[in-house]
């Protein structure tokens, strides 16, 4: 069922997305694990770190189980109701799990503000993508920030759920949208997350680990990039995942991404990714959104040949 569902959910995402308006409706599935990992998180983490990384294991583990096993009941409902037809209705469960379109919409105004020369404006939306202080961001680095946040969440919205909907479904592609919803809210260094968010962070590395690589390799693929690059560079990064398609994108622009960024004030004095430039512009911007577009023709084009291969 997984097989046809994955290739026409990519397809239908990309051309539409997750409307404005359906999320003024209803909001987004993913706004449920935030609620549900909140809850948790307001009530259990607390006491000891002892006890704090034990309560954040078990939060982890009911989210999961809890997902697997309504994905894995409503795709055996569907099948008892409609037979063959039933990847369908699949597909239309599985499209709001991908974030092609809407991460191409979120990067492309940041290109649009400095092509027409408002670093004020670059800054506030790549405020909305990234975790770093912007204000005193120049042009080079609100650039940097947006193509780095591509880079990487073309791994974490796009490859990632892919894979596991090709792997294990319906329920594979939401379990890993809750895994990776509370490694973004808790799967933190902080004090306050280090112990209770342990379990989500290590989960999402495991969870990330081949969807990270498949997508560096996607970039170098549709960046023509250099992959000495992503070899040599992935590992530089702090995360064991994020570096692969990040690595792969400086590589295939000839820029140094990442280097010293600013985290609540404070400068953190993290290593360049890449031999190239470190001037990048709106052009660049515009460069890695064509090598996007095209990492993402490549995933529909593996996502074919295993729907035809099975």
């Amino acid at each position: 069922m997984a097989e046809p569902a994955a290739i026409a959910a990519l397809a239908i995402e990309a051309a539409v997305g997750w409307p404005a308006r359906v999320y003024r409706l209803i909001g987004h599935p993913v706004g449920l694990f935030a609620r549900v990992i909140d809850a948790g998180e307001r009530a259990w983490n607390s006491g000891s770190d002892r006890r704090r990384r034990v309560a954040g294991i078990v939060l982890v583990l009911l989210l999961l189980t809890a997902t697997i096993l309504i994905g894995a009941a409503i795709e055996r409902l569907l099948d008892m109701l409609i037979g063959r037809r039933a990847w369908i209705v699949v597909v239309l469960l599985a499209v709001p799990g991908l974030a092609q379109r809407s991460l191409h919409d979120h990067v492309a105004p940041v290109r649009n503000a400095l092509a027409a020369g408002d670093l004020p404006a670059a800054r506030a939306l790549v405020g909305k993508i990234v975790g770093r202080d912007v204000e005193s961001l120049d042009e080079a680095g609100a650039a940097r920030a947006a193509i780095e946040s591509l880079a990487e969440s073309f791994c974490d919205g796009v490859v990632a759920p892919a894979f596991w909907l090709l792997v294990a479904g319906l329920p594979g592609l939401w379990a890993y949208k809750a895994l990776n919803t509370a490694d973004s809210l808790i799967g933190h260094r902080e004090p306050r997350w280090r112990a209770f968010g342990w379990a989500a962070a290590r989960a999402d590395d495991v969870a990330n680990l081949i969807p990270a690589r498949l997508a560096g390799a996607l970039v170098c693929l549709a960046g023509a990039g250099r992959w000495r690059i992503m070899l040599g560079d992935a590992r530089k990064h702090a995360s064991p995942n994020a570096g692969w398609p990040e690595a792969a994108m400086a590589g295939a622009l000839g820029l140094r991404l990442r280097g010293p960024i600013a985290y609540d004030g404070t400068m953190q004095d993290k290593p360049w990714i890449g031999d190239g430039r470190t001037d990048a512009s709106a052009t660049d911007v515009g460069r890695a959104l064509v090598v996007y577009r095209r990492a993402c023709l490549g995933l529909w084009l593996i996502a074919g040949v295993v729907a035809w291969a099975r």
